[in-house]
């Protein structure tokens, strides 16, 4: 005999709980809060909840695949709005809380939630899924030495204006060795909301990464400099290569030296490599912006993207070794999943080795900042000594 056995039955949320009491009051609603950590995660299913009087509530984000205004709904009888989404395991999720009172709108970070994802543009909240841990290897360790940020600033004809560049030095820099040099996109950036320098420090005293001099630099105009713009991989390739070269212990060949960037910065890296093929033979590209049209010429990307379409569309008909291997880093959840994934198959058609990964994670710093240790060791892996005494 055979007995046949029903699955369980998915247990209840927190909220559907609450939301069962007899009664609910205030009093009802302190106690949930103080209870529960918020958003409140049980397994795939993420609870975000909002406290106070409003005539709608919404939660926004920009996680490709959900609605993007996802509405909150009342609990008869309390000021407590709540909404129930699935988020895979392992996934982090950026959003905000929209209130309406009166007619009017207001946008913030949600008031029960202590954690914050920064960038350029703010800060947003953020919700850790089942199974999202923050890497270690991004958080300061009494055992590493710091390595040294020096600043720099480098005259550019190319670019007509001076460029600063912060270059740092691994803990233990020596003048008689040779090092590789690996040239950071949005430098400023990367050091301020990717956690980079407390990152290279890390990988290197964990022998993950060999020690490696790194320029980290900035864009004038962003959306002009990094859009497939000659006047950026001149300067690269003739300007800013050249003077680190003359002025700290490099390899001083292609086979010493990487471009990185995400986003712009991605495009930035990848056309100066196309303009000029002898200039690294590495390459790390996160979330690139490889908007292309395959017919047609909707893009969506409006105006900014019209220099990058035609590049990324020329460079897929026809592509180019650009470098020996390519990084390649994308989050699941932004627009730019697909253009990411078909360009694995055209950088491979051009004959370069390829290690592409996937997170499920957003157009975000700390995506990129996660990816790190993936693609630094991927490039640079420890402890090979690249220099010569």
């Amino acid at each position: 005999m055979t007995t046949m056995t029903r699955p369980a039955a998915r247990r209840k949320l927190a909220i559907d709980r609450f939301r069962e009491r007899r009664s609910l009051d205030r009093a009802a609603v302190d106690r949930f809060l103080a209870r529960h950590e918020v958003p409140v995660v049980e397994g795939s299913r993420c609870t975000f909840v909002h406290r106070g009087e409003a005539e709608q509530v919404q939660l926004i984000h920009r996680t490709v695949g959900l609605p993007e205004h996802l509405p909150l709904a009342r609990i008869s009888g309390t000021d407590l709005w709540y909404v129930v989404v699935e988020l895979p395991e392992g996934s982090r999720f950026e959003y905000q809380l929209e209130v309406a009172i009166d007619g009017r709108r207001d946008r913030f970070n949600d008031p029960l939630n202590h954690r914050l994802a920064h960038s350029p543009m703010g800060s947003t909240s953020v919700c850790f899924a089942r199974g999202y841990q923050i890497p270690e290897w991004t958080q300061p360790h009494p055992e590493a030495r710091p390595g040294e940020l020096l600043e720099l600033m480098v005259p550019s004809r190319a670019l007509r204006r001076d460029t600063q560049v912060s270059v740092y030095l691994p803990a233990r820099f020596r003048r008689t060795a040779r090092y590789p040099l690996l040239v950071v996109h949005d430098g400023e950036d990367f050091l301020n909301y990717a956690s980079m320098r407390t990152v290279l420090d890390n990988l290197v005293h964990r022998l993950e990464v060999a020690e490696v001099i790194v320029a980290f630099i900035n864009p004038g105009d962003r959306l002009v400099e990094y859009a497939n713009s000659l006047a950026h991989a001149r300067y690269l390739a003739t300007e800013l290569v050249p003077s680190l070269e003359a002025d700290f212990p490099l390899l001083g060949n292609r086979a010493g030296r990487c471009l990185m960037g995400s986003s712009f910065g991605a495009v930035a890296a990848l056309s100066a490599g196309y303009r000029y093929p002898q200039l690294c033979s590495s390459m790390i590209l996160q979330s690139g912006s490889f908007v292309f049209t395959d017919i047609g010429n909707d893009h969506g990307g409006g105006p900014v993207f019209e220099p990058v379409v035609r590049f990324v569309n020329r460079y897929r008909a026809a592509p180019r070794k650009v470098a020996d291997r390519i990084f390649s880093s994308c989050g699941v959840y932004e627009p730019l999943i697909i253009p990411n994934r078909s360009m694995v198959h055209t950088f491979e058609t051009a004959g370069m080795s390829v290690r592409y990964v996937e997170a499920r994670d957003g157009h975000s710093w700390e995506n990129w900042r996660d990816r790190l240790q993936e693609g630094l060791s991927w490039i640079y892996p420890g402890p090979q000594k690249y220099f010569y005494e």
